[in-house]
């Protein structure tokens, strides 16, 4: 069986800015209404039999007391906002399993279930449905991969090496050293993507780094900056590594046997369809 895991905040953002606004009963439900439909789509397609959908509830989380500098809420737009507890509705109503994350975050979550799910014997492959360069990491070649599901393309540990330098496992400290502006991580001065991955090829973590350029028996150009500056910074360098590493403890209580898709939940769909003028939707989930 093949277990699809959906950012489900990631899927309400592209559908907002990609889908017409649509103001029903005075309040937009143009992302949802796109939402909707899409994801009725996919859970038609033949190898869609497990299926789970994470959302941001509230876009803060643990993060944020470990870092005054971590992504915030701040200057999303509000209609934007008031259409995650609609989302939400839309996939459960649609009988996916859906996780509503508060003090983790929706990539928590989908890593947590991606590595329970590549232990199970009975599972092909994990697909995460997420552009996320955090979510890399959680990437196992042939067991977990990053999946395109417009696109039907699939990033194995290959295609993470291709998009970043570095293999899975050091995503975080990729992400700790060049800075990630999605979530709020500044990143090192000087480390650049490309002295960043031939750095950790050599050293699995930020810790490993020594404060000597000299000692890291590789060429790198300008080393001895390089080396300065992580010196300088190692305390950040260190925090910003915990803050791009995901969480595997997310309490979860579902099984892969739960996320079985076993159709939609009719009522709620039908209700939720009225609610949006989404009313093409039902019909097509019936049977």
């Amino acid at each position: 069986m093949y277990v699809h895991l959906i950012d489900g905040t990631y899927e309400l953002f592209r559908a907002y800015f990609g889908a017409p606004s649509s103001v029903h009963e005075g309040r937009e439900v143009g992302a949802t209404r796109a939402l909707l439909r899409s994801f009725a789509t996919f859970l038609r397609e033949p190898d869609v039999t497990h299926v789970a959908v994470a959302f941001d509830t509230v876009i803060e989380s643990f993060r944020n007391r470990m870092f005054a500098g971590y992504k915030t809420g701040e200057g999303i737009d509000p209609q934007l906002l008031a259409q995650f507890p609609l989302a939400e509705r839309a996939t459960r109503a649609l009988g996916m399993v859906t996780w509503s994350m508060i003090e983790f975050e929706a990539d928590d979550a989908l890593a947590t279930f991606a590595a329970r799910a590549a232990a199970h014997p009975g599972v092909t492959q994990v697909r995460i449905c997420s552009p996320d360069k955090d979510l890399c990491q959680s990437v196992r070649d042939g067991r977990v991969v990053l999946y395109d599901r417009k696109k039907k393309l699939v990033v194995d540990e290959a295609g993470v090496v291709a998009r970043l330098g570095v293999r899975p496992p050091r995503v975080p400290s990729f992400l700790a050293l060049v800075g990630d502006t999605a979530d709020g991580i500044p990143g090192i001065p000087r480390w650049g993507e490309r002295s960043s991955a031939a750095v950790l090829a050599r050293f699995d973590s930020i810790a490993s780094i020594p404060d000597e350029a000299r000692n890291w028996g590789i060429s790198v150009r300008g080393a001895d900056t390089l080396a300065k500056e992580l010196s300088r910074a190692r305390a950040d360098a260190l925090l910003y590594e915990q803050l791009a590493t995901l969480r595997l403890d997310v309490p979860l209580a579902e099984t892969v046997e739960d996320l079985a898709w076993k159709g939609a939940r009719m009522d709620e769909l039908e209700a939720l369809c009225n609610e949006i003028s989404a009313r093409d939707v039902a019909p097509k989930m019936r049977g």
